[in-house]
C-alpha cells in the first residue's frame, strides 16, 4: 500500500483555514507532484463558527476524498481541538494554537502561540493561518518548504506576498524553536 497522509486543519470561520488547506493542497499536487485531494466544511459558520479543511496527500491515486483517521490535526481554537482530537490516528500529531487552546487532551500536543506571535512579530493576526502552516510543514515534512512558498505566493492576495512570506518563515522558526525546546 502506498503513502497516504491525511491532514485536518480546523478552527473558527474567518481564521483562513480553508485558504491554508488550498495552499497545502497546491503545494503537494502542483509543486511536489503528489496526488492530492482537498475538501472543506464551513456551511453557515463561515464567519465565526466551526470550519475545517482536509488535505489528503498520496503517492497513489486517491479513491476516497475524506480523512478517516488524520495523521495530523491543526486546531486553531479550543472547540476544534475538543471536537476532532480523538479522530487522530494513534501516534498522530496534534498541533494547536496555544493562544486559544488551553486545555490539551494529551501531553503529545505541540502547542505554539500562532496568533499571538503573528500579532507580536508581524502586527497582523490575520496571517496566523500561514504561521501555523509554516510550522505544520516544518514539523511533518508533508510538503517541501519550497513548494509551500510557491503555492503561498500563487494563492495570497496581491500586495500581501511579503507579509505572507514572513508569516510562513515565522512559522518555520517557531517550529524549530519548539523542537529545540526554546521558548516563545
Amino acid at each position: 500500500m502506498g503513502y497516504r497522509y491525511e491532514i485536518r486543519l480546523s478552527g473558527s470561520g474567518g481564521q483562513g483555514l480553508i485558504l491554508a488547506g488550498l495552499i497545502l493542497a497546491e503545494a503537494a499536487g502542483i509543486y511536489d507532484g503528489k496526488y492530492v485531494c482537498q475538501s472543506q466544511s464551513y456551511g453557515p459558520e463561515a464567519r465565526g463558527g466551526a470550519s475545517k479543511s482536509e488535505v489528503i496527500i498520496s503517492d497513489e491515486e486517491i479513491d476516497y476524498p475524506k480523512a478517516l483517521k488524520p495523521d495530523v490535526l491543526l486546531a486553531m481554537n479550543q472547540t476544534s481541538c475538543d471536537l476532532y482530537c480523538f479522530d487522530l490516528k494513534p501516534n498522530g500529531i496534534l498541533i494547536v494554537d496555544s493562544t486559544f487552546v488551553k486545555q490539551l487532551p494529551t501531553t503529545k500536543t505541540i502547542a505554539i502561540p500562532f496568533t499571538a506571535m503573528a500579532r507580536k512579530e508581524l502586527g497582523k493576526e490575520m496571517v496566523a493561518n500561514v504561521v501555523a502552516l509554516g510550522s505544520l510543514v516544518f514539523i511533518t515534512g508533508a510538503v517541501s518548504i519550497k513548494s509551500l512558498e510557491a503555492a503561498l505566493m500563487n494563492r495570497v492576495p496581491r500586495g500581501t506576498e511579503e507579509l505572507n512570506r514572513k508569516a510562513m518563515e515565522l512559522g518555520v522558526q517557531l517550529a524549530k524553536s519548539y523542537q529545540q525546546g526554546g521558548g516563545f
